[in-house]
């Protein structure tokens, strides 16, 4: 298969042949046309003059040739033609006011000329009388070699041709060049997309130009830096979920190693134990499912319509308890003519949940927690809001990270695995919303989720 600097290159001669030879025609055709009118200009009063003196002496086109012809040891009575008689034989035709040819090529003689072609001819007139017409009808088939006017006109056909040879080997050239350079990138692109296959997340190429190929390059560069990122949190998830499992398994596996050596008596707190890190197990396993379905677009998702109030009212009704517990007040605030969204009830209801305990357990004694509900731009806007300790700025890019390792984000919900933000980041947008957070140390943290509103 032929590279596409080949192909390339290949087109700009082509190009290049195709320029080339529209000039060498365009420029021949202009100079044969140019040259004729220079010679009718130099010749034609002349000619007119003698043929009207010829016909008056002679009273008829009967040995008209002689007007073309010099006599033995005369001067040719044309300028610029030479000697050469069948040139000018060639050059010019008479005709009588019928338009029967009289002079010319010998093909031509006798032959009848229409009217509109007698008009591009020059009219001889005797006292007031039309007797004839003198055309002109060069070729360069007629420009003999070896004449000065031939001589000259093969010197600019073979000027024009080595012209036009010079234009394709500097079209090839340049084409050669150019298709090089434009495809340097992409042999480039090609060589780091087999780094990439290989397993070298992150390799980088240059970005050469400022065009479509460089915005590609930019665009490759983005993607692998963005996969060695993903691969690295995922390796890091991992790690942290490696480490979330072995914890509740030793514990089982502890505690049922030594009932069965009967090295401890089962007890209800043993029991108790037991269950609480097989729970832990099993939130780690569903958030686990979840992150999967959700990457995978699979998630599965009972959309219907929802007022937000009857949300934001069901996340603090199932909160209020612990809430109290730890004497943090929980307010709601619904904006008027808010609509409803069409949304998973129970998905959201896990979204508001998720962000609430987190509310809770990082919001001091005396705290409060507002649930908002407003409008913002044709969606519907939900916040929750809490006085608590907030978030380090240096954490807030990467919150909703998978096992993210900030103080605020590493111990959250759902069994503290560490997925908590990153599930909820999840399902909001499989329903269509976003989700952000703003947050100031020692203030409080805002998370505001946007539900766009169907028409």
């Amino acid at each position: 298969m032929r590279s596409l600097a080949f192909k390339l290159t290949l087109a700009f001669l082509l190009v290049g042949l195709i320029g080339a030879g529209i000039v060498a025609i365009s420029v021949r055709q202009r100079t044969q046309n140019e040259f004729g009118r220079l010679i009718l200009d130099q010749n034609q009063q002349a000619l007119v003059n003698n043929l009207t003196r010829f016909y008056l002496e002679n009273g008829n086109w009967a040995g008209v040739e002689t007007v073309f012809r010099p006599r033995p040891g005369t001067s040719p009575p044309l300028r610029d033609f030479g000697s050469n008689w069948e040139t000018r034989r060639s050059l010019f035709m008479i005709a009588d006011t019928e338009g029967i040819i009289v002079f010319g090529g010998m093909e031509n003689l006798g032959k009848k000329i229409s009217q509109p072609d007698l008009r591009k001819g020059s009219p001889i007139i005797v006292e007031g009388e039309n007797i004839g017409w003198l055309l002109f009808t060069p070729t360069f088939s007629r420009w003999k070699p070896g004449t000065l006017e031939g001589d000259f006109l093969f010197s600019i056909n073979n000027a024009i041709l080595l012209s036009a040879l010079i234009a394709v080997v500097v079209a090839f050239v340049v084409g050669g060049v150019l298709a090089y350079t434009m495809t340097r990138s992409l042999r480039e692109l090609t060589a780091a997309t087999n780094e990439l296959a290989k397993g070298k997340l992150g390799y980088q190429v240059k970005v050469r130009s400022q065009d479509e190929i460089g915005d590609l390059a930019a665009s490759f560069n983005r993607m692998s830096s963005e996969l060695a990122h993903s691969n690295e949190l995922r390796q890091r998830m991992t790690a942290d979920i490696a480490h979330d499992l072995r914890t509740p398994i030793s514990v089982i596996m502890g505690y049922t190693e030594a009932l069965n050596d009967e090295k401890l008596e089962a007890t209800p707190e043993m029991f108790s134990v037991m269950h609480s890190e097989a729970l832990h197990l099993s939130h780690l396993i569903d958030d686990l499912k979840t992150i999967a379905l959700a990457d995978a677009g699979e998630l599965p998702l009972v959309l219907q319509k929802v007022s937000p109030e009857v949300l934001l009212k069901r996340t603090a009704d199932a909160h209020r308890v612990q809430a109290d517990r730890e004497q943090i007040s929980i307010s709601i605030n619904i904006s008027p003519d808010v609509p409803d969204i069409e949304v998973d009830v129970e998905r959201m209801v896990q979204v508001l949940g998720n962000l609430m305990s987190n509310a809770i357990r990082y919001t001091p004694h005396g705290g409060e927690i507002c649930l908002t509900a407003d409008t913002e731009d044709g969606a519907v806007r939900l916040r929750i809001a809490d006085t608590g300790t907030g978030i380090p700025e240096a954490d807030l890019p990467n919150i909703f990270e998978r096992s993210y390792r900030g103080d605020r984000v590493r111990n959250q919900s759902q069994g503290e695995t560490g997925l908590g933000l990153a599930i909820t980041k999840s399902l909001v947008e499989a329903q269509g919303g976003s989700i952000s957070v703003v947050s100031e140390l020692g203030k409080g943290t805002t998370f505001s989720i946007l539900i766009p509103v169907n028409a």
